[in-house]
């Protein structure tokens, strides 16, 4: 898509484009990435001075409340998955066509209706234990939780292969190529970020020996103290001149950037003030190097404001973050408009060694959702060409097909 028609104000022609029913079944595409509309990108005068609301928590709020933020399935509820699961796979529907309709959860589905209210406007996360990863397959894991996910959102491709169904795992790749790594195909420390959709799921299938811990913290909460503590970091994070990288999942006659803030406000609500939304991975700010250094450079580099930035907005997130251990069974859901999150390095069992319970332990191994909360059906007003899309955000590269493969690859 050519950059400059990502100045037009006229959302509407951009909510729905026609697919290839033969590459994708259910008739939607991933939108994947694009800049802003730049002329629905607020200066930071327009920000407000605090952000209040539902979405604004401090980890004291919940750190000894985990009934707050936690539920364990009941028997009940796990044979009412068992079962939507064991139909789907009896019926031979591959997983990229699973939907509400295919997998019924007639007493499950009114929490996970509450639950998607709470991630979209309330404090966007929560964490479901108990499912018995350890007694199913991988097949019936992986239709299970996705299975769950199709009452929250519409699965997006997390990447150029078209994987809709994500593993995060140590593949032994190294974490210091960040112009070409995916920092969650190693086991290095992932900094405090958004994924590249409304929600983010993770199930834990196996954890590791140590570390891979994960933190969490109030988008909102970070914006008011860098509001008050730093005004200067905030209206830098504001400005629209950061540089994202790519890393090459790029569609043919894309840029291998974006130009974008990494603090936005929505577009204007008629019931309510519209709210600070974020959008930022790190890793993705400082692995330009091949584009904006040496002669040939294309883009600027990071300022040393900006530079300043980055180090006072991770310090204030882990200052202010909640952080959980997820076990195996464990089900995180994250909305990535008002959380950032972040894991610890971690260490995996050694081959041949056994977990706590005696059994063979594996590597540390999450199956990864990213879900699409479009505003057409309730989510946020985005200041984006694809807001009104069902399947917005993501990564699409070119016409790749949705693929749901079931470990790490």
């Amino acid at each position: 898509m050519a950059p400059g028609i990502l100045e037009t104000n006229d959302l509407t022609q951009f909510s729905s484009n026609a697919v290839k029913l033969s590459v994708f079944p259910d008739g939607l595409r991933t939108s994947g990435q694009h800049p802003p509309v730049y002329s629905q990108v607020r200066p930071h005068k327009d920000f407000p001075l605090i952000h209040t609301g539902p979405t604004v928590w401090k980890a004291e709020d919940y750190r000894d409340c985990p009934e707050l933020w936690t539920h364990r399935f009941s028997a009940e509820e796990i044979r009412e998955i068992g079962r939507a699961s064991d139909e789907f796979i009896r019926n031979e529907t591959p997983l990229t066509g699973i939907s509400k309709q295919n997998f019924p959860l007639p007493n499950l589905s009114v929490r996970l209706e509450e639950l998607r209210k709470d991630l979209i406007d309330g404090k966007g996360f929560f964490l479901f234990r108990g499912l018995p990863v350890r007694e199913w397959d991988l097949q019936k894991c992986a239709t299970a939780y996705m299975g769950l996910g199709t009452y929250l959102g519409y699965f997006v491709s997390q990447n150029g292969r078209g994987h809709v169904l994500g593993h995060v795992k140590d593949l032994g790749e190294d974490p210091t190529k960040t112009d070409r790594v995916r920092i969650y195909r190693t086991n290095a420390r992932q900094y405090f970020h958004t994924d590249g959709a409304d929600f983010v799921g993770l199930l834990c299938i196996a954890k590791s020996l140590s570390g891979g811990e994960s933190d969490i913290a109030s988008t909102h909460h970070v914006f008011n103290t860098l509001q008050e503590s730093h005004p200067d970091v905030a209206q830098t994070l504001c400005e629209p001149n950061w540089y994202f990288d790519r890393k090459g999942e790029v569609s043919e006659g894309e840029e291998e950037w974006i130009r974008g803030s990494i603090f936005y406000l929505e577009n204007d609500r008629s019931d309510s003030p519209p709210r600070v939304y974020a959008k930022f991975d790190p890793m993705n700010v400082t692995s330009l190097a091949r584009f904006n250094s040496g002669p040939n450079a294309r883009i600027p580099p990071l300022s040393e404001k900006q530079k300043y930035a980055l180090d006072v907005f991770e310090k204030t997130c882990a200052e202010l973050s909640l952080h959980m251990i997820l076990a195996p069974g464990d089900i995180q859901f994250l909305s990535n408009a008002q959380v950032f999150h972040a894991r610890t390095a971690y260490t995996d069992h050694p081959p041949g060694a056994v977990d706590e319970d005696g059994l063979p332990a594996r590597r540390r191994h999450l199956m990864r959702l990213w879900l699409a909360a479009p505003e057409s059906e309730g989510g946020w007003r985005l200041p984006y060409h694809d807001t009104l899309q069902k399947k917005r955000g993501g990564i699409q590269v070119n016409d790749t097909a949705p693929v749901c493969p079931l470990d790490a690859e």
